[in-house]
């Protein structure tokens, strides 16, 4: 496969064989509730957010509740998550921030989301697709990876990795294929398991690679 749209349309096709639907990782039940599970997740896994946040949001589920928390009860609900100190703290400041400046309700910008504590871009997108459905492509390590490896992209940190996806891709795509991607990368293409040459994707889309191939971290 000469050209990355050529690329592109394969892994589409092969993922959408793959997996024709997918759920979103993280338990939630609305936006605030995906918000926090999403800040949670930075350097943890979904399955260790998802057995913490039951605890979590029986305490609060809310803003308006979980900023009547102490930064101390929320760190115990969260303890076995990595960086609990500063989540807890950041979990507690922006429900505050929601609060005053959006009588409780998640914005639906970028901007809005970027300014609360905790929330990066990559959180910030993932709320945006999932609990808006306004365009965005999530781009996490798993990504990062594979789009470099499938020959989608040569970014040397992940928001040129995320230009690139959303180019060869439609927009009413990315939701989807941004939950795909992650899925194979853990199931098929992970930094160990895969060096770019044995998994199917990377064997179709680059069947004269005989190197491993490495790619440019985050």
């Amino acid at each position: 496969m000469k050209t990355r749209k050529e690329r592109a349309a394969y892994i589409a096709q092969k993922l959408d064989e793959l997996y024709p639907q997918l759920p979103i990782p993280l338990d939630h039940s609305d936006a605030y509730t995906l918000l926090v599970a999403v800040l949670l997740s930075a350097q943890c896994t979904d399955v260790r957010v998802n057995i913490v946040t039951p605890a979590l949001f029986a305490r609060a589920n809310n803003p308006l509740v979980m900023a009547k928390l102490s930064v101390a009860e929320i760190k115990e609900c969260i303890a076995t998550c990595g960086l609990a100190n500063s989540k807890a703290k950041n979990i507690k400041k922006l429900s505050e921030i929601l609060i005053e400046k959006y009588d409780g309700e998640v914005p639906q910008t970028f901007e809005q989301l970027e300014e609360l504590p905790g929330v990066g871009h990559k959180t910030a997108s993932v709320v945006m697709i999932h609990a808006f459905k306004i365009p965005a492509f999530p781009v996490d390590t798993h990504i990062h990876r594979l789009a470099q490896r499938w020959g989608l992209s040569k970014g040397k940190n992940v928001e040129q990795t995320e230009t690139d996806c959303k180019k060869l891709w439609s927009a009413e795509n990315w939701e989807k294929l941004h939950l795909q991607i992650i899925t194979y990368g853990r199931e098929y293409c992970s930094a160990r398991g895969c060096d770019g040459t044995k998994c199917e994707i990377c064997r179709t889309t680059y069947p004269n690679r005989k190197k491993p191939f490495v790619a440019n971290k985050a």
